[in-house]
Order: structure tokens, then C-alpha cells, then sequence
């Protein structure tokens, strides 16, 4: 690979890592509002999370690239003072991490975007779950009216 392929592929692992950072710290709020009948879903939601972002940093690692930290908070889209806001923002951290695993698809080839579109895939399956409804184009949805950076697409900014 050359080495802008290589420094964009870079560039879009740190933004999903930074985006599953959110996510993790987003569940962890949403794990707190959420009515117990929605608890184990949010519960796999945030370890599934845990694990992407997990292996993410391996693999900056591995590329020779220092792992985005998480923030030691982040600014929440919206107030969350109940269960059906922690329903909403699980649907908003799921949305997201989408957008952000399709910038990784973008820039990634072979086994890497097979793995992206997977992430993309479950990130859009969960939040479809904790909407009750879907999109026609996951991931692309919230971008119309973001910027076109990674970084825009992270979830909750810190």
C-alpha cells in the first residue's frame, strides 16, 4: 500500500476507535437510565462495543500508530433523564458508529473492510432494534448535513 493509503487507513482506524470510546462511555449513561426490560440489550450493546474498540487499538497498534484516548467525558447529544432517552441515544450512538465504520470501509481493503462492513452492519442492526425502524442507507443518513471529516461522525465529542 502507499503510504497515503496507508495514512488514510490510519486515519479512519483512529476515528472508529475514538467513535467506540464514545459509544462505550454513551452505554454506560444509557445502561443507567434504561428500564430493565432493555438492560441486557444495552448491556450487550456496550460489551460488544468494548470488544471492537479493544481490538482497534491492536491493530493502530500494529500499524505503527499511538491509539486515540478516551475522553474522560463526553457532551451528550441530548439530556437523558429517563428510559426512552437512553432508547434514543442508544439509537444515536449505533447511528454513529455507522458513519464512522463506513469511512473505515472507504478507506480499507480485503479482510479490514470485510471486518468494517461487519461493524457497520451490527452498529445499523442494533440501532434499527432501538428505534423500531430503519434507514435506507445506515451510516449515510446523519452525514447530509455533517461535515465530511471522520471526526464529524464520531459519536458524542468530548
Amino acid at each position: 500500500m502507499s503510504q497515503v493509503t496507508d495514512r488514510r487507513r490510519l486515519e479512519a482506524l483512529s476515528a472508529a476507535l475514538a467513535a467506540e470510546h464514545a459509544a462505550v462511555y454513551g452505554y454506560g449513561v444509557v445502561g443507567g437510565r434504561i428500564g430493565e426490560s432493555r438492560r441486557a440489550e444495552a448491556r450487550s450493546a456496550y460489551d460488544a462495543h468494548r470488544a471492537r474498540r479493544d481490538a482497534l487499538v491492536r491493530e493502530v497498534r500494529d500499524l505503527g500508530g499511538q491509539p486515540v484516548a478516551a475522553a474522560a467525558a463526553y457532551a451528550l447529544p441530548f439530556p437523558v433523564p429517563d428510559s426512552a432517552a437512553a432508547v434514543r441515544l442508544a439509537a444515536d450512538l449505533e447511528d454513529r458508529v455507522a458513519g464512522v465504520y463506513s469511512d473505515l470501509v472507504r478507506a480499507s481493503g480485503g479482510e479490514r473492510r470485510r471486518e468494517a462492513a461487519g461493524a457497520l452492519r451490527e452498529a445499523a442492526v442494533r440501532a434499527v432494534r432501538w428505534r423500531g425502524e430503519s434507514v435506507a442507507f445506515p451510516g449515510l443518513a446523519e452525514r447530509a448535513g455533517a461535515a465530511p471529516t471522520p471526526a464529524a461522525s464520531a459519536a458524542p465529542t468530548p
